[in-house]
């Protein structure tokens, strides 16, 4: 019996994630984290499509401690979400939520000791990186050898879309028949607008951007992700 947990918020990336996992294993176990997150649309979203997409279960966490010592845009309503514009300066966006993935992964893989499974799934992407650090490869590597050497269990960090771009991701989901799904009921809009989105901030743009690029040249960026990822 293979088992997975598949870190989800519902958006597109973690959405595509599970759409594969559905595929490759046999139970797939959703978790998603109330941190006290701004747009909290984004828990109701997830467990809709946790439900319709099929997965094993479905929980939400209690993690609003995070909301305590997170400062972020994402989890105070007082700190506006920047534009796309914005978020090109340089330094840390304003977005980025400290210490998130790191608490999301570890929490995830405790979950995943507790029902016996051998994976964690998230959906970062250092291609199209946002600014965050905890994104990396480099960093999810690194925690994964530290979360197994104190769990004494070997469970394993999957990052499928860590080098796609967004155009990639989108070809993904529709090689699984799932473009419409991704497009109409994700919510990735940093201003809690699921489908298309608000169109103005950072995380709509880098979405947007990428499936204009798909839509124009289906064939070859496919192809590209046939041969990145070994699908046939």
């Amino acid at each position: 019996m293979k088992r997975a947990v598949v870190v989800f918020s519902g958006g597109q990336d973690s959405t595509t994630c599970l759409i594969q996992a559905l595929k490759n294993y046999d139970e797939v176990h959703c978790i998603t984290f109330d941190y006290g997150q701004r747009h909290r649309f984004e828990i109701e979203v997830a467990k809709k499509l946790s439900h319709d997409l099929g997965a094993t279960a479905h929980k939400v966490l209690d993690v609003t401690l995070l909301n305590e010592l997170a400062i972020s845009s994402l989890t105070r309503d007082n700190i506006p979400v920047p534009n796309f514009t914005e978020s090109e300066a340089s330094g840390l966006p304003s977005t980025f939520v400290p210490g998130r993935n790191i608490l999301f992964l570890t929490l995830a893989a405790i979950y995943a000791y507790q029902i016996q499974a051998e994976s964690v799934i998230t959906g970062v992407c250092e291609t199209d990186f946002s600014g965050y650090p905890d994104c990396r490869d480099e960093f999810v590597k690194a925690l994964n050898h530290a979360v197994n050497l104190g769990l004494a269990k070997d469970i394993r960090f999957e990052t499928p879309l860590m080098w796609l771009n967004k155009a990639q991701t989108w070809a993904l989901a529709d090689y699984y028949g799932h473009l419409a799904t991704i497009r109409e009921q994700t919510l990735t809009c940093y201003n809690g607008i699921q489908g298309d989105g608000c169109k103005d901030c950072a995380a709509c743009h880098l979405r947007s951007k990428g499936l204009t690029e798909y839509l124009t040249n289906k064939q070859a960026i496919l192809a590209s992700l046939k041969k990145l990822t070994g699908l046939n």
